[in-house]
């Protein structure tokens, strides 16, 4: 077979592949460009002709224009077809070579992009030790602010020629903390003269009380001391099972010894838990003790209340059930007792290894408090100003429910 029969034949096939119309050639108006360019996209898709299919595809167009215009000289068909495949393959050759121009330019493009985002990491990483930094310094300001606020307290709520109630209350973080310290520090507010000691029971002071502190209007101190694990009560554990706040209320008395003067300073000391209810008129009830004021206590005990029994101006006994032949069979919330006998008994701490309920007894005995130094207060200990209501325990159980429900829970990043 003659080559350019063989040229003529594969024209034939290519105008069959594309969708050519057989018999005598249109004009070239008659058979659009774009149709034939995208049934020639198609083909020069088809596998295996890879990166260069797109090359064979342009060749066999040119052959197909050719043939299309009826270039029958054999001669002159010759020298057309390869002047347009001489042109084919230096367009071929440009536009691979602006392809592989393209390709290195992406390739720097990228190095670029990952030299701009190691740049923005390592901003990113000097900014996050600045905001580090910045926090750092707020709390040293705000721990001096606190220790201000402690050496000058506010005028509103002092006035010199009372003695002063030193209140300690150990603290803990559950979801019902800053409830209990709101309803607590709205009472506290109506009282002149304290100063608040709160000690948490924590191995650093956390945000959250922080917080609230500094947007109290009393003077305080804020402190910490964490309990050990062995020491603490298990979520399943009664709340008489072991020992509760007792490092607390010691690191409130190691302040209170360090940081007053018994010669000019005058004052009680209460320990106020967090988790009872107070009347404003308990604590003017406390402020003239001259060693430890007594006073009944609701809700404890078992029993509507706890009191000692009082005979004129003396306490002659108490009335109690759990365990009366105590030394003291009180409640913590039940006594208040002068500053200057913290002073004279350095060595009167509460301790871990006591029995039940014998906690008040032990500071009591170490103070060498007997029934004869008791004041009975409030209308001798006729009238209940202080109730152990323990807040109950809050279970958070359709959290896990809401979570399941649309996908997330309540926001916890609010603040309760």
């Amino acid at each position: 077979m003659d080559p350019m029969d063989g040229w003529i034949l594969r024209g034939k096939m290519f105008r069959e592949k594309v969708g050519l119309m057989q018999g005598p050639p249109p004009s070239p108006c008659y058979v659009p460009i774009t149709s034939t360019l995208t049934n020639l996209s198609a083909f020069a898709s088809e596998k295996p002709f890879g990166y260069y299919r797109v090359i064979i595809g342009c060749t066999i167009l040119r052959l197909h224009l050719i043939i299309q215009y009826n270039i029958n000289d054999v001669s002159e068909m010759g020298r057309f077809t390869l002047r347009k495949i001489l042109y084919l393959y230096c367009i071929s050759s440009i536009v691979f070579i602006l392809w592989l121009l393209n390709y290195h330019m992406s390739i720097r493009e990228n190095d670029d992009w990952e030299e701009r985002i190691a740049t923005l990491n390592q901003r990113l990483a000097k900014k996050q030790t600045q905001l580090d930094e910045s926090r750092q310094l707020i709390i040293n300001y705000e721990e001096k602010l606190h220790k201000c606020r402690m050496l000058k307290p506010y005028p509103k709520h002092f006035n010199s020629s009372l003695p002063t109630i030193y209140l300690i209350t150990p603290t803990y973080d559950r979801i019902e903390q800053r409830a209990e310290l709101t309803r607590l520090y709205y009472t506290f507010l109506h009282v002149p003269n304290i100063h608040w000691i709160l000690v948490e029971d924590s191995d650093r002071k956390t945000d959250k009380v922080r917080r609230f502190l500094a947007n109290c209007q009393i003077s305080y101190t804020h402190l910490n001391v964490a309990t050990p694990e062995q020491l603490k009560l298990k979520s399943s554990d009664p709340n008489w099972l072991k020992p509760r706040g007792v490092l607390q209320r010691n690191a409130g008395l190691t302040w209170i010894r360090s940081s007053l003067d018994p010669q000019t300073n005058r004052g009680v000391v209460y320990f106020a838990d967090d988790d009872n209810t107070y009347s404003v008129e308990l604590f003017e009830e406390m402020r003239s003790t001259k060693k430890v004021s007594v006073w009944p206590v609701g809700m404890v005990g078992g029993l509507r209340y706890e009191s000692p029994i009082c005979d004129r101006n003396s306490v002659t006994g108490w009335e109690v059930y759990f365990k009366p032949d105590r030394p003291f069979p009180i409640d913590m919330a039940g006594f208040a007792v002068n500053l200057q006998l913290f002073f004279d008994h350095p060595s009167a701490w509460f301790s871990n290894n006591v029995q039940r309920g014998y906690q008040e007894s032990t500071i009591l005995k170490l103070l060498d408090v007997t029934m004869t130094d008791l004041e009975p207060r409030a209308e001798k200990c006729t009238k209940i100003l202080v109730w152990h209501t323990r807040t109950e325990k809050y279970k958070i159980k359709n959290e896990a429910k809401l979570k399941l429900k649309r996908g997330k829970g309540t926001n916890p990043n609010i603040e309760i």
